[in-house]
């Protein structure tokens, strides 16, 4: 009989011993393409060499904050004191240094309050719909169209002038494009295979909700969150601006800024460092902000 043909596996065997190539996940893809962004990488660099010296600085400087010189006041900028004294002869320098602290910290905070406010009531209103829905959404339109920046003075001239209110009337006021967003990004989620296998399953919604919807709305989550915080940061400047934010002789950037204004024909360095580093960190929020938004951007290409 003539022998069997061999089969094809036999002439070709299968190679074994190479390993096997692991694919990459969409955070470890998305970390890729924001280091190719030349200008999310700077922004992302710039903030932490500014939140580092925010923080540290002040401990290396022999000057407080509200230290006061009153033979050196409105000194121009030395070796002395860096970036000049203001009006009670306090240094500039280490002002900055902590308004940068406050206003980096006012920016984190308030947006912390509208993040958990957005997502939960976003979220909410996007997984039940139906009337809950309309209502939830008719509240937002309302919202809307109240004047915010009226909204947050009526609170602070209600309820008292301090940093932890700051906070939070900042945040309660930002927190409705977030809701909007989540909520838009919930019902187009909550429609896919495995939210329904999760309910087949007899999750309870709140489990769907939070460990099975939101992880995957992150992104969207996560690049407005970017774009949220130097938007809170100008309206605290704009605040302080008009004397209703951060009280002496505590300082912000905003508190800075009005204080250069009103003497920049006469020293105009203190307006143009607080103006230079609060531009220059807005402008590094957004950098990031339009960097993760390519990023996290799964119709990117992959490379």
């Amino acid at each position: 009989m003539p022998a069997a043909s061999p089969s094809p596996l036999a002439i070709h065997p299968s190679p074994v011993g190479e390993p096997i190539e692991k694919g990459n996940s969409l955070w470890h893809d998305a970390w890729l393409r924001l280091r190719k962004n030349q200008l999310a990488v700077f922004g992302m660099g710039t903030l932490v060499i500014v939140a580092i010296a925010c923080l540290v600085g002040p401990f290396f400087s022999p000057y407080g904050y509200e230290q006061q010189e009153l033979n050196n006041t409105f000194a121009a900028p030395s070796w002395q004191h860096w970036l000049g004294t203001d009006q009670l002869g306090r240094d500039l320098f280490v002002r900055l240094l902590y308004g940068g602290r406050v206003s980096l910290g006012v920016g984190l905070c308030a947006t912390f309050v509208a993040l958990t406010i957005g997502v939960a009531y976003g979220a909410i209103s996007g997984f039940f719909g139906g009337k809950l829905d309309a209502v939830m959404m008719r509240a937002v339109d309302i919202m809307y169209s109240l004047p915010f920046t009226i909204f947050v003075i009526l609170l602070m001239v209600f309820f008292g002038r301090n940093i932890i209110l700051l906070f939070v009337a900042i945040g309660a006021v930002e927190w409705l494009t977030m809701a909007r967003i989540v909520r838009s990004q919930v019902m187009a989620v909550k429609k896919m295979e495995f939210v329904e296998a999760a309910r087949s399953l007899g999750f309870g919604r709140r489990r769907i909700i939070f460990r099975h919807i939101l992880p995957n709305i992150l992104g969207p989550i996560i690049v407005y969150t970017t774009l949220t915080i130097p938007a809170v940061m100008l309206l605290e400047a704009f605040l302080s601006f008009l004397g209703l934010g951060v009280q002496p002789p505590m300082s912000s950037w905003g508190v800075l800024i009005k204080d250069g204004a009103e003497k920049m024909e006469e020293y105009p360095w203190l307006l143009q460092f607080p103006a230079a580093i609060f531009s220059l960190t807005l402008l590094s929020l957004n950098f990031l902000g339009d960097g993760l938004r390519d990023a996290l951007d799964v119709r990117s290409s992959k490379d």
